[in-house]
Order: structure tokens, then sequence, then C-alpha cells
């Protein structure tokens, strides 16, 4: 019984220590499939305008879908640079580790691409 007792509390660690690492992964792939939706929303928006809300919105409802007590206080941007658009997911996973308070597991994914547009054979610069 002493050993058992000597050797419990490592071995609850190490089993919270899983949980949590499942947690950071499962939050990771979260955060990855909201920022993908939102930017396939943004790259086929062509030229209009409104896309950023379209698209942080899109990635918003995937977070609230998909793991809403999973991603505390994620946070959605829309980015735009030269003629790619994608969409940037932050969030701080759950942590279940109670002797890791100094410790938070913040999420960062980010996925973007060209714009999907019409490019006339004519040589013409831009979408249409």
């Amino acid at each position: 019984m002493v050993e058992l007792a000597m050797i419990m509390p490592i071995i609850l660690a190490i089993v919270l220590l899983i949980v949590q690492m499942t947690l950071w992964i499962h939050g990771r792939q979260v955060a990855d499939a909201a920022a993908r939706e939102g930017a396939r929303i943004a790259r086929a928006s062509g030229t209009s305008s409104g896309w950023q809300g379209e698209a942080e919105t899109k990635a918003e409802e995937i977070v609230q879908a998909i793991g809403p007590q999973l991603l505390s206080d994620a946070t959605v941007s829309a980015w735009e640079n030269g003629d790619e658009r994608g969409v940037d997911v932050t969030g701080t996973v759950v942590q279940v580790v109670p002797l890791l308070p100094a410790r938070t597991f913040t999420i960062t994914s980010h996925f973007g691409g060209p714009t999907e547009c019409f490019r006339p054979d004519d040589g013409s610069p831009g979408c249409e």
C-alpha cells in the first residue's frame, strides 16, 4: 500500500498531462477548421465588399459549433495582403492541470491564399 501511495500522484499527473495535451491538440484542430473555413469564404468573395465580416462570422460559427467550451476568448480577424486573403483564429485552451496556474495554452491558426477571381486572357491586370 505504501508503494501505491507513492506512485499514484505520479500516475495521476501523467494522466492529467495526457488529457491536457489531447485538449490542446483538439483545440488546435478546432482553430484550424475555423480559420480554414473563414479563409475559404474570404478567398471566394472576389472583389465584393464586406468579405471581412462574412469570413469572420463563418469562423466564429465554426468555433461555436465545434468547441465553444474548448477555446475560451477566441478572437477571429480577417486579413488581406495584396491579392491574398485569409483569417487568423486565436484562443486559449481550457486548462485541466491545476498545478500549472501560470501556464496558458494559447493557440493561433493562420490560413489564407490567393483571391479566387476571373482574370481575362487579354493581359489586363486584376479581377473582374
